[in-house]
């Protein structure tokens, strides 16, 4: 059956086994787990895209004991590592249920879903000092997926941010954004590869200009799709979840929003809710994060992640938990170059460890190492808004030498993008030009005096390759994002070349981390710790497994897609079929 003739079919009294709310990469594994253990299954999508966040991301999962770590990882290691990370506020129980599965998942999806993965050796957990940390291999990559396999449902694919694509066209996996960017030996033969692979796709260039090879967040969501798309399961989009219905404690399906109506759709075995956090709703922010904060300094789709799923939760007699919690990403703002009148933002994940710039806050001064990673340095800009009340925003300042090499959020890099040929109303508004520090501090409303003895003490840093206050480049995770040309400490460059930059740095977020508490299993719990009959939560929507923490790269989208694998899992161990028995043993023997 395929979506376009099950979207005209659906009316109250429609009942599958199972019922998923949410087309991100966790609510589309729990989805092709759930049919292959021999359980009809019905998707159901708020928006007019699947994908969800997972598709306009960078793809990657964080997967302790892959299969490409061979004897570098053990579940002791991970186990090690990960109770540092949440410092006790996460169940032994829960955290081993990750570490048991994540890699079981990969498996499932590698050799079932056709989707796979690919360990990135070089990429360090985000914590190298803490036991039991990996200097690489935890993060995996998506392979690429081809988009003329969805067939329709390629158009139906949330497409990647523009800043994502070579060209805002051309698609990039991980490694080659980061060989592109870090000018890593051959990089200009590797532009010239993506390019020419991309134009000598003819066929596909008549359909659309859109890139059909699928990368990154694309790559992960495309290849869950495909996955539904060869199994036939039906989904729906433009399809709101209003609230979940009760039979006694259990609940038994789901009123969903469609089209001006409300539909009913039972769920005989169980709902599993994958439809994000509330990063979206301005209301609940408020109620439950850190100010100031606003809706508009996330990056995640507009819209989307409302917190619905978790209202419906808890009015089902659901316990929340980590609700002040986000993955935070430090961002900026970047007007629409097409549509006027509109902005976006974009996160600043990797330009804050580059040398020749420095972080400050409205004070002129440091506050943070600015090449930890964007969740903690969210917990910086906090902890130093409650102390001087001079954060969120901060500033990120940096020289025409930093200007001309790297990007800037939303800003190439002036040998590819110069200041002339950028919108004139970007100046000194999206960032802020002066010939002078002391010119550019009155601008941006920074004490000058506070400003130049900062950037005076970075210049010294830069010299000596040592950075006495926050040891900016002293670890493996932050020289991961250096420049390997710059020396002695790759992470530190003067800020000395004229005309000098300022780009407003806000508390933004990749998505929130609070949401419906849940067991090992999967299963929402009252307020007693009691699980609640047929009711599943995983990703944003529930609370995460990882606290306040950010182990390493991909520890949002790893959990989601890990818990949805065992949701699926436990849901069928109440359906007697040989589908489910074959599956569930495969996967017990790994």
């Amino acid at each position: 059956m395929t979506r376009d003739e099950f979207d005209g079919t659906v009316g109250d009294g429609a009942a599958f086994d199972v019922v998923v709310v949410g087309a991100g990469a966790g609510g589309m594994m729990a989805a092709n787990r759930a049919h292959d253990l021999g359980l009809s299954v019905l998707l159901v999508e708020k928006s007019d895209r699947f994908g969800g966040t997972s598709a306009v991301s960078g793809g990657a999962i964080w997967v302790p004991c892959n299969g490409d770590l061979g004897g570098q990882d053990d579940k002791a290691k991970a186990l090690t590592y990960l109770r540092l990370c949440t410092k006790g506020q996460v169940p032994e129980e829960k955290l081993g249920a990750y570490v048991d599965n994540a890699a079981q998942m990969v498996r499932y999806s590698t050799e079932k879903v056709g989707l796979g993965f690919k360990a990135v050796m070089e990429y360090p957990d985000y914590y190298p000092h803490y036991e039991g940390a990996l200097p690489g291999g935890r993060t995996m990559d998506p392979a690429p997926v081809d988009g003329a396999d969805l067939g329709g449902d390629f158009f139906r694919l949330r497409e990647p941010y523009a800043l994502m694509k070579l060209f805002s066209r051309i698609s990039m996996t991980v490694s080659e954004a980061r060989a592109i960017t870090t000018k890593k030996s051959g990089w200009p033969l590797l532009v010239l590869k993506v390019i020419a692979a991309y134009w000598a796709d003819l066929g596909w260039r008549f359909k659309s200009r859109r890139d059909r090879r699928l990368t990154m967040g694309n790559a992960l969501a495309g290849g869950m799709l495909r996955g539904l798309v060869k199994r036939g399961i039906p989904r729906l989009f433009n399809t709101a979840l209003v609230r979940l219905v009760r039979d006694g404690e259990r609940v038994t399906g789901v009123i969903v929003a469609r089209d001006g109506r409300e539909i009913a759709i039972a769920a005989r075995k169980g709902v599993i809710l994958a439809a994000g956090g509330f990063e979206r709703n301005q209301a609940m922010r408020e109620q439950n994060l850190p100010g100031p904060t606003a809706e508009k300094w996330s990056v995640t789709p507009i819209g989307n992640n409302t917190g619905d799923a978790i209202r419906a939760g808890i009015d089902a007699g659901a316990a929340v938990e980590f609700m002040n919690l986000a993955w935070w990403a430090p961002t900026m703002r970047l007007p629409s170059r097409h549509t006027p009148n509109t902005e976006t933002r974009v996160g600043l994940f990797m330009e804050r460890g580059w040398p020749g710039s420095v972080i400050v806050n409205r004070q002129g001064n440091r506050f943070v190492n600015e090449a930890i990673s964007y969740n903690d340095f969210g917990y910086a800009m906090i902890a130093d808004q409650q102390a001087s009340g001079a954060n969120v925003p901060c500033w990120m300042v940096f020289d025409a030498t930093f200007r001309r090499k790297y990007i800037v959020g939303g800003l190439m890099p002036g040998m590819m993008e110069p200041d002339k040929s950028l919108p004139p109303e970007w100046v000194d508004n999206v960032f802020y030009r002066a010939e002078t520090i002391g010119e550019l501090a009155a601008k941006i409303g920074v004490p000058a005096p506070a400003l130049s003895d900062t950037v005076t003490r970075m210049n010294d840093y830069a010299r000596t390759g040592k950075d006495t206050e926050f040891d900016r480049g002293g670890n493996v995770y932050d020289r991961y994002f250096g420049d390997r040309f710059v020396e002695p400490n790759p992470c530190l460059g003067p800020i000395e070349k004229a005309p000098f930059y300022a780009v407003r740095i806000d508390l933004g977020d990749i998505g929130t981390k609070g949401g419906l508490k849940v067991d090992a299993r999967a299963r929402v719990v009252d307020q007693a710790d009691r699980p609640i009959p047929g009711l599943y939560a995983i990703g944003n929507c529930s609370g995460a497994i990882t606290a306040a923490s950010y182990p390493g790269a991909g520890a949002t989208l790893g959990p989601a897609m890990t818990f949805g694998y065992i949701a699926a899992n436990d849901i069928a161990t109440s359906t007697t079929n040989r589908a489910a028995d074959d599956l569930l043993r495969e996967a017990a023997r790994g």
